[in-house]
């Protein structure tokens, strides 16, 4: 008993001594500047604590998989430093972003564990979301070329295709959670297949390309799994296609991240100056970096956000890069491993779901900055600055977290949600 209890707490002790060898770096780059407060180092210290008793808790009540909390904190405590390296202020709101983040993630754990039935209330997700949409159709500002912000205050604003992100796992899960009562519904595939294009429809008017890819991800997948009309996925990928074309030939600005991409050069003080200067940070970081606080964000635009990718590999190395990609790597495995170990199919299909919008939002991410990929606009999960994406993310992973557990207790005997 006393070598399990040794063997569980490693990994914790090991984050520890990381995030307060984070801290003390901090510190010493922050040591003669006017703008660095005292108290930005008790708030670090706080949420270290907090991180720490969370991943304690977390293995006292559930019985599933404790390790993705582990990988997420470490991602969150690399971004954390990040933003208090561009400024003291990013890394105080994004702390309080975490702190908010890891009480939503149990929020959503309690919620989603013992809930009864959520996979009845496909209705309703869907319901939900729409509002959610046509409120940004309607209310929403324009932020960095796209219509997906509400602006609440002057200084608050928040971005609804988050929440919906989540909303379409559960409207996928309870479609094909139900898969065998839907199907005798004439044209139920078409319906739940139009309902989804609605949504990408909507972002496409509102030019948030980014999360439509990442609704089309999830489409695909469930149906290349579930769907047992094999013509739908034909008609997805074709859907696709068809999109993609109008997309380029109709928006202004996904030609131009489309030439970027092709020759970043032939822009390097204008359009291309984003990606030129990620290249020319990737390239100067080495494998070990410059070290905290020796690098130059202020030259690219939005390091604290789209682009902190590469502000990470100028500091710490692309020695850093590569472990971030593997722990993105290891957190899709451990999320598609869940996804085969649960016994219900509608915990299936969300386990998969979350793994496949992780998987493609960092990959999306990351090739966009490194030059792989037309840039697309999505935020690095855990990583970038921003509270909207923190909150979505933390759900995602409290989903996650059920997923992983023996969900027998929720379904009476003889039920039918089983994979």
């Amino acid at each position: 008993m006393l070598t399990t209890l040794r063997k569980n707490r490693r990994p914790r002790d090991l984050l520890l001594i990381f995030q307060l060898l984070s801290i003390v770096l901090l510190f010493f780059f922050y040591r003669s500047e006017a703008d660095f407060d005292a108290a930005v180092a008790y708030r670090a210290i706080g949420l270290i604590v907090i991180i720490y008793i969370s991943n304690f808790i977390l293995g006292k009540i559930s019985s599933g998989d404790n390790y993705i909390f582990l990988i997420v904190s470490m991602l969150l405590t690399i971004g954390i430093i990040t933003a208090f390296r561009i400024k003291p202020n990013y890394g105080t709101l994004q702390m309080v972003w975490a702190i908010a983040g890891i009480l939503i993630f149990y929020g959503s754990y309690f919620f989603i564990k013992y809930f009864p039935k959520l996979d009845k209330f496909g209705s309703l997700y869907v319901l939900i979301t729409v509002v959610l949409t046509l409120s940004t159709l309607i209310f929403g500002t324009t932020l960095h070329g796209a219509r997906n912000w509400l602006q609440i205050t002057k200084s608050i604003s928040v971005q609804p295709s988050e929440l919906s992100k989540v909303l379409i796992m559960f409207i996928l899960a309870s479609f094909y959670g139900n898969y065998e009562k839907y199907k005798k519904l004439k044209y139920s595939s078409l319906i739940i297949m139009a309902i989804v294009y609605f949504f990408i429809f909507c972002l496409f008017i509102q030019k948030d390309l980014g999360t439509a890819v990442l609704f089309l991800a999830m489409l695909l997948a469930i149906q290349f799994v579930y769907e047992k009309d094999r013509k739908m996925i034909g008609l997805n990928l074709l859907l696709i296609a068809i999109g993609g074309l109008f997309g380029y030939l109709l928006f202004n600005h996904v030609q131009v991240r489309v030439q970027i991409w092709k020759d970043p050069w032939a822009e390097a003080y204008g359009n291309g100056r984003q990606i030129v200067q990620s290249l020319f940070a990737i390239a100067e970081g080495g494998f070990f970096g410059n070290g905290i606080g020796m690098g130059y964000p202020d030259l690219i635009p939005l390091s604290y956000s789209d682009f902190i990718f590469p502000l990470i590999c100028e500091e710490m190395g692309t020695a850093m890069g590569i472990a971030i990609i593997m722990l993105y790597m290891i957190l899709v495995y451990r999320g598609i491993k869940i996804a085969l170990d649960q016994e219900y199919i509608f915990y299936r299909i969300l386990a998969l779901c979350v793994s496949v919008l992780l998987a493609c939002q960092a990959f999306i991410n990351i090739g966009g900055v490194i030059k792989l990929i037309p840039m697309t606009g999505l935020t690095l999960p855990f990583i970038s600055y921003g509270g909207s994406s923190m909150i979505s993310s933390f759900i995602c992973l409290g989903i996650l977290q059920v997923a992983s557990e023996d969900l027998s207790f929720k379904y009476e005997e003889g039920e039918s949600n089983e994979a």
